[in-house]
Formats: C-alpha cells, structure tokens, sequence
C-alpha cells in the first residue's frame, strides 16, 4: 500500500529517532520515505517466520509485536517486545539471509516497509546509513548477551524480579507509598519471557503474593519496594 501523507509524517518522525537515519539531511530522509509502503496485521497474525526468506526492514506506526523463537516442539521463547517507533528485521536487511525469529503482532498494528534493495540504494549514496545500523544491531547484540547471561546464571526468581524491573522502566508507575503498578501478564506470558516453565513461574508468583511482595489488582500488578532490595536499577 502506497504512503498517504499522514503516514509519511509518521514514518518520517520515527525515521529520524532509528540511528541509521538520524544524521540524514530532512531532504534526504524525505526521498528515502518514498521508498516506503504500508502494511498491516491483526493481533496474533505473524508478520514473518523464522527462517522465512524475507529481507524487508520494518517500523512500527502502531501496535504492538514479540519478537520470538519456536522450537520444532512449538515451544516459545520471547526474546523481547517492540512498541510504536520500534524497527525490526535490520539482520536480514543487512545479510541478505533467513529470517533468525518469528514476530508476531501482540495487537492489531500497522508497518512501514523498508525492501532490501530500496535499502541498498540508499547505502550507495549514503553509506553512513550501514555505519549507523550496524552500531544498532551491535548494540541489539550485547543485551541479548546479557539476557543469556542472566538465563545460565540466575534462579527462576531473580530472572523474574529483573524482567520486572525492565517492565517498569519500559511502561510502570510508582505510587505515592513506593510500589510499581505494571501491566499484568499471564504466567505463561511471563514464562516465555524468561526461559522458565508455567508452573515454576506459577509456584514463584504464588510465593511473592503471599509475601505481599506482588499483589494481582485486576489488569495490573502491585510491586512492593521489597521485592527489588539491594537493586540499584530502581533507584532515583
């Protein structure tokens, strides 16, 4: 689907926060813009599987995605969540191979698509653009390292406390009395999350809730400040 002109807006918006854009003079990121088109998905649709053949870049105008790896089991492990003015599939744009995770949109959401080769065009009169996304993707790599440190080394409970504590930077809030409101997830959603089982997440949870560390307030979830003692993360 072709840009209409408040897409172009948007797209252009979200186009100079990605790295690989930002130092591109206005005229030059409004000729890249036209390269561009526009799709959508509903919620629970998958936007590419691993080990597809595609090579298209995308941002996110709205909605919602995880990004995942699915075992020949079917088991799931989401590897991390992208929101509004988020991009991905970069490592196939670059590389030119298979697909390496599934992304599935967690609401209905609307894309910009970025082909390959419109995006090889554009590195041959800037090829700033390669420099700038490659430093993206580095950095993409490094805090998949240290989630992999974090699924060798650390117990069922400390994984959860530090994916809470990445939810309350990303979306939480902090009432008056020093607790964390934060959206509510399903231990199964939660277990994807982290590498754990349902049921160990279960036996977890119900361990803090009875501690009154958590407490399940309809759609959300109360944090107490003690659950994140000695944790510097949190501290203003």
């Amino acid at each position: 689907m072709i840009l209409k002109e408040k897409d172009k807006l948007l797209v252009g918006k979200f186009l100079k926060e990605i790295p690989a854009f930002r130092n591109l003079s206005d005229k030059r990121v409004e000729q890249i813009i036209n390269d561009f088109t526009i799709c959508t998905f509903h919620a629970g649709e998958t936007v590419f599987y691993q080990t597809d053949k595609s090579t298209d870049m995308y941002i996110i105008l709205a909605g919602k995605v995880k990004v995942s790896l699915l075992s020949e089991e079917g088991d799931e492990f989401v590897l991390t969540e992208l929101n509004q003015g988020d991009f991905f599939g970069e490592i196939s744009l670059i590389d030119g191979n298979p697909r390496s995770a599934s992304v599935i949109a967690e609401e209905d959401s609307t894309f910009a698509v970025l082909e390959r080769t419109r995006f090889l065009d554009a590195i041959k009169e800037d090829p700033e653009i390669a420099i700038d996304l490659l430093k993206s993707l580095v950095q993409r790599l490094r805090n998949a390292t240290e989630r992999e440190e974090s699924l060798a080394f650390l117990a069922v409970h400390q994984r959860l406390v530090k994916l809470f504590i990445k939810l309350i930077k990303d979306e939480g809030k902090k009432t008056k009395n020093g607790f964390y409101l934060i959206k509510k997830r399903t231990h199964k959603e939660i277990a994807e999350r982290i590498g754990a089982s349902r049921e160990s997440i279960s036996k977890v949870i119900k361990r803090l809730v009875s501690g009154n560390l958590i407490t399940e307030n309809g759609e959300l979830f109360l944090l107490s400040p003690d659950l994140f003692k000695d944790i510097d993360e949190l501290t203003d």
